[in-house]
């Protein structure tokens, strides 16, 4: 029996999603390590758990870990799905002697300013950036890129604590609130204009022997900065065209100079007006917003078992044919407070009822959620990419979430 430790620190459905796909394979002991412990029977596939107060800190995991192999012995596998932790899960396999992504990859992946100058390094387009640490620092960042910049945490994840930075005055307050300093200092980034997308892959012993891509509609940081924007994501069917040739390259070779050996990757970049492209960020870890998800629909095949698979066996069980187009539009609206009201849920039920897959509606009561992913979603799948784009346009055109 192979022990594999599963870090989990609270039962969200994503995360409970992979730890079902890792009770699916043989010869697997889970063992968890968790904040909040799922219920029912989530928690019965966990052999053992053991409870952690802070889950971000290494110490707190590693004692954690060595109660369980005390009591099932050596361990095959330590993983887990979250950005924040995977430096941690790194620094857990080096000293359990454990397979995995290294520490010094797994920093390279999570620390924004050190993956871009390794891209660069490796001649790989991405946006122009710098380490903050004190006002001369930002301005001497402006007056080489000019407005707009972009600040972000060098650690950071999506598009949480980022702002767009357009004038002098933003630059000031947004940094009065960040308070940079030389142990810890903020990114900032050149601004990149275009299309966004994802570019996801799964990798085997330093190959990458899956890849998929998906369009951002509108980009994250828009919805971000606007509350009332329903954002989207769509999964087109047909992905092996030439208009997609350059981000297959793009993306493979941002994996090599990485240094990833196995495991999913999620890649943002830009397509910019010229045609061009730019790396935003890439994580060594499973996509959220539902791309997992959609991913397997979009090939009729689990995708939560192939990371399963992936990191727990090293192995790939593909290729798939990709069958479908697939979209997922979240779910949100204008204001504050709490979800009080949501219309338009009957009416698109009749008009694109036949192409809903899975819905979560926004909970009443609940408070706004402060993630550009909202309070619910709607995933549709078809054959046709214009039909799901025309149903993705219907969601967010009919149903509207209230707060109070």
């Amino acid at each position: 029996m192979r022990n594999v430790v599963f870090v989990a620190p609270f039962p969200l459905e994503a995360t409970l999603r992979f730890l079902r796909a890792l009770g699916g394979l043989q010869g697997v002991r889970i063992l968890g390590v968790v904040h909040t412990p799922p219920e029912g029977s989530d928690r019965q596939l966990l052999h053992d758990m053991v409870h952690v107060e802070n889950p971000l800190d290494v110490a707190d995991l590693g004692r954690a870990v060595e109660t369980l192999t005390h009591r099932h012995g050596p361990l095959h596998r330590i993983t887990g799905i979250l950005e924040p932790i995977q430096v941690q899960l790194a620094q857990l396999r080096e000293h359990f002697h454990v397979p995995g992504p290294d520490v010094r990859t797994s920093e390279l992946f999570r620390d924004k300013a050190h993956m871009k100058d390794m891209l660069r390094a490796h001649g790989l387009p991405c946006a122009r950036h710098r380490l903050i640490r004190s006002w001369q620092d930002a301005q001497a960042f402006v007056e080489e890129v000019g407005f707009p910049i972009v600040l972000k945490p060098p650690a950071g994840m999506g598009c949480k604590a980022t702002w767009r930075i357009q004038t002098i005055d933003q630059l000031r307050e947004a940094l009065q609130a960040v308070q940079p300093r030389p142990e810890e200092p903020t990114l900032a980034e050149e601004f990149l204009r275009g299309r966004e997308f994802s570019f996801e892959t799964v990798t085997i012993g330093g190959q990458v022997r899956f890849h998929s891509l998906s369009h951002y509609l509108p980009p994250p940081l828009d919805v971000t900065e606007n509350a009332w924007i329903q954002w989207c994501v769509l999964l087109p069917r047909d992905i092996s065209g030439p208009e997609y040739e350059d981000a297959r390259r793009l993306g493979h070779a941002t994996i090599r100079a990485l240094g990833l050996d196995t495991g999913f990757t999620h890649m943002e970049w830009f397509r910019r007006q010229d045609g061009s492209l730019a790396i935003g960020e890439i994580a060594a870890r499973p996509p959220g917003a539902n791309i997992v998800r959609l991913t397997g629909l979009a090939h009729d095949a689990d995708f939560y078992r192939a990371w399963a698979r992936a990191v727990v066996d090293d192995a790939f069980d593909g290729p798939w044919e990709r069958r479908y187009a697939t979209g997922c539009a979240f779910l949100r609206g204008p204001g504050r407070g709490r979800v009080v009201g949501i219309d338009g849920v009957h009416r698109a039920q009749e008009l694109i009822g036949r192409l809903v897959e899975e819905v979560k509606l926004p909970t009443l009561g609940a408070n706004k959620s402060d993630s550009y992913e909202g309070d619910g979603y709607v995933i549709v799948r078809h054959e046709d990419t214009e039909m799901v784009q025309r149903a993705l346009q219907t969601i967010i055109q009919t149903i509207r979430v209230h707060y109070a």
